[in-house]
Formats: structure tokens, C-alpha cells, sequence
């Protein structure tokens, strides 16, 4: 019982101070609408409660859970076709990202433009676009944020193209937020295969949870969206989805849906190989400044062996140490969890979410609840080449919105990392 109260006493802790800092980021304070907070922040509580705790949603979201593993597991049936005993796990190549993770977006980047061409993708997103719009917010808006529980944060404004051009600056923040607080099914496949290995129950444990993340991040990001920037101006309210032709046919949509999950691999492959080079870059130079004036050995004498010399690591696990304890990770596992925040924020979740599997793996973090937490606040796009991505991609959808959304950008990450941590406060509440 003590360890309950604990636990929602955290996560009411880590909920107040993310509402405080929207509050004091806040453009217009005066104009924010405090009901869709309250009725927002509810709704996260309810939908991750209900699909937690009440039986018939549990049954429902673990057999989802486990299809989406059967799903992963068929997709390397194709990988293992093409790359032979590189695919296998268990071999002596053991896993292989370029191989099993990047073979993964792919497969699920042809199956979303499949569903897309079927309209089934399109029915999906109008459900929670409908549920979504009970916040108070713009047909246009819980469309876009709907559509980044599945698709990523340059696909998702697509289903919106013909409204962005006239779009308030709050409805773009949203559309940006929205984007960078979830990620794509594609690559949600990617971190499962980090976490869970060839594991079937940890890959079921992670999808189940990363597949909960998805869903209430979705009224997260309104609620940190309309605190950072309120809407004072009327919006369309009406929820239409615009026809878009994915194919000619059933097979072209297949195509060129395999053809953007190239695309996206190769996008994700190269950003890997860079961030990571720049952050052993970054760990030389700061280890050398380490040795140069002797801080090395008091570093790993201090840190009690948990880092061995000054190192980019180690600097964003302190940065970020306040902020894992604040969403209710143990003070124990605190600044493992903060460094994996920073390289989320400051390279990408990819990283990140590699880096805690390793962590995971070899001990470093063992507390379940700071497992559970830790998954649920690194599953989104918030971090800096975000801001890039959707300058690029959104403004080609709409050249005029060019200038609001690179003014927005820095508040649009701000927004994302605030509704990511969020879920985690609320995962570690209801655990």
C-alpha cells in the first residue's frame, strides 16, 4: 500500500512540475484553457488505467501486443530471406541493427501504405480523431495528432494537407507537438527489437506498453500544445479526412510503400552511424580535458564506478538526473535514466533506446518501475533534428506556414519532451 501511494504521490509530483513549466513557457498564460488541461491530463490517466487494469482492455491490448511481435517476427521471415545467417539472433553474427531493425521499417512502412490504400488506416484515425476533438480542439488538429499514434511526423500532416495553409500558429504548434510526442509504427518495431531481443516475452511487455504510450500521448501533446500557445482565435471544428491516393493499385501502394520504408531505413541508418561517431567524438575531446587536468580518476572514484572519465554521457546524466526523479524513476537509476533522456533530447531515441537496452541488459538498470518509466519518456520525436525534419517536411505541405514553423520549432521540442515525460509520470503512477 505504501509503495502505491508512493507512486502516484511521484507521479502528481512529476505531473505539477511539467503543468508548471508549460505554464511558465506559456505564451498568452491568462488565455490557457484550464479544463482541457484537467480534462486532458484525465483522459491520459483513464485510457492508461483502463487498458491496465480493466480485464476486458487488458485482453484486447495483449492480444494486440502479440500480434504486433507476430508481425515483427514475419517481417524477419522476409529478412532472413534476403540476408540468410546474418538474420539469425541466436548465431554467431548475434544481432545485427542494419539487418533485423532497419529490415523491420521497411516491412512496416509497405504495411501502413497498404492499410492506407484499403482506408483502413483512414477509419482507425477517425475514431480517436473523434475522441480527441472532445478536448476542445480543431477537427484539423485532433486529425493530425490521431494520425501520429501510427504515422510519423511527416506523414500524419497529410491527412490534413488542404487545411495547413490556413492554420492558426497555435493549430501548427499542436500539428508539431503532436509529431514529435509519438513516433511511427515503423520504428516502434526497431525499439522492440532493441529492448526485447529474441526474448517473446519481453518483446510482448514492450510492445504492449509502447503501444499504450502511443495512445495517450496523444492527449499529452494537446494539453502541452494548448498551454505553450492557447488558441484565441475560432477554428473548423468539422472532422474531414481528404481523399489522397496512395497508388494506382493495390500493388503500386505496396511499392511505394516499400520505397519510402527504404527511404526512412537508410534516413535512420545514416543519422545512427553520425550521432554516434559525433558522441565518441564528443567523449574523446571531454576525456582528454579529463585527463588533462586530473579529473578522470576522481570522476570514476565519485561516480563509484558507473563512469570512468569526463564524458558526454556522464554530463547528461547529471543534467538530467532532477528530471528522471521528478517522473518517479529510483534515485538509485536516476542519472543511468537521465543520460538516457539527454541523448534522446540532444541525438535521437534511437540512441537512446539503444543505450537502454544495453543498460538494461548488463544491470545497470534493474528496478522495473524504472524500466516501465524509461520506456514510456524516451517513445517520441523530440529531439533537435526534429525541428529540421518538420521545417522541411511540413512546409513543402504548406510553403506559406514556412516562417511559424521554424519559429515554433524550439517550443515544438519543448512541447514534445514535456508530453513524453508525461506518460511517464503516468506509467509510473499506475504501475
Amino acid at each position: 500500500m505504501t509503495s502505491t501511494f508512493e507512486n502516484v504521490g511521484r507521479g502528481i509530483l512529476g505531473m505539477l512540475f511539467l503543468v508548471f513549466v508549460c505554464w511558465i513557457f506559456s505564451n498568452n498564460r491568462r488565455a490557457i484553457n484550464w479544463k482541457l488541461v484537467i480534462l486532458g491530463i484525465v483522459a491520459q490517466v483513464c485510457l492508461g488505467l483502463g487498458i491496465l487494469k480493466i480485464n476486458f482492455l487488458k485482453i484486447v491490448f495483449g492480444w494486440l501486443s502479440e500480434k504486433f511481435v507476430d508481425v515483427i517476427n514475419i517481417g524477419h521471415e522476409g529478412i532472413a530471406f534476403m540476408f540468410g545467417k546474418l538474420a539469425d539472433q541466436s548465431g554467431e553474427w548475434g544481432y545485427i541493427f542494419a539487418v533485423q531493425a532497419l529490415g523491420n521499417i521497411i516491412f512496416f512502412s509497405a504495411l501502413a501504405a497498404i492499410f492506407y490504400y484499403l482506408g483502413i488506416l483512414q477509419k482507425v484515425v477517425y475514431v480517436f480523431a473523434w475522441m480527441l476533438r472532445k478536448l476542445g480542439i480543431s477537427g484539423p488538429e485532433s486529425l493530425s495528432t490521431a494520425a501520429n499514434i501510427f504515422l510519423g511526423q511527416t506523414e500524419a500532416p497529410l491527412m490534413i494537407k488542404p487545411f495547413i495553409e490556413k492554420m492558426t500558429r497555435s493549430e501548427m504548434l499542436c500539428i508539431m507537438v503532436g509529431g514529435m510526442a509519438n513516433t511511427a509504427g515503423s520504428v516502434l518495431a526497431a525499439y522492440i527489437s532493441f529492448l526485447g531481443g529474441d526474448d517473446v516475452n519481453q518483446q510482448h511487455f514492450f510492445a504492449l506498453h509502447m503501444l499504450i504510450q502511443s495512445i495517450i500521448s496523444a492527449p499529452a501533446a494537446v494539453v502541452v500544445s494548448k498551454m505553450l500557445f492557447p488558441q484565441t482565435e475560432p477554428v473548423l471544428r468539422d472532422l474531414t479526412i481528404p481523399k489522397e491516393k496512395v497508388g494506382d493499385n493495390f500493388l503500386d501502394a505496396i511499392s511505394l510503400g516499400t520505397t519510402d520504408g527504404l527511404k526512412l531505413a537508410v534516413n535512420v541508418g545514416a543519422m545512427l552511424i553520425v550521432f554516434t561517431a559525433l558522441m565518441y567524438f564528443c567523449n574523446y575531446i571531454l576525456g582528454s580535458i579529463g585527463g588533462w587536468f586530473h579529473l578522470n580518476d576522481h570522476i570514476a572514484s565519485l561516480t563509484g564506478g558507473r563512469y570512468h572519465n569526463l564524458s558526454f554521457q556522464m554530463l547528461l546524466g547529471y543534467l538530467f538526473a532532477p528530471v528522471a526523479w521528478l517522473i518517479g524513476v529510483s534515485h538509485t537509476e536516476m542519472v543511468q535514466v537521465g543520460q538516457l533522456l539527454g541523448e534522446k533530447t540532444i541525438l535521437n531515441e534511437l540512441v537512446a533506446y539503444m543505450s537502454f537496452g544495453t543498460m538494461k541488459n548488463s544491470g545497470l538498470i534493474s528496478d522495473p518501475k524504472s524500466i516501465l518509466i524509461t520506456t514510456y519518456a524516451l517513445c517520441g520525436f523530440a529531439n533537435i533534428a526534429s525541428i529540421g525534419i518538420q521545417i522541411g517536411g511540413i512546409s513543402q505541405l504548406a510553403p506559406t506556414q514556412r516562417r511559424n514553423i521554424t519559429e515554433l520549432g524550439l517550443k515544438a521540442l519543448l512541447g514534445g519532451t514535456i508530453a513524453c515525460l508525461m506518460c511517464g509520470c503516468v506509467a509510473g503512477a499506475i504501475s
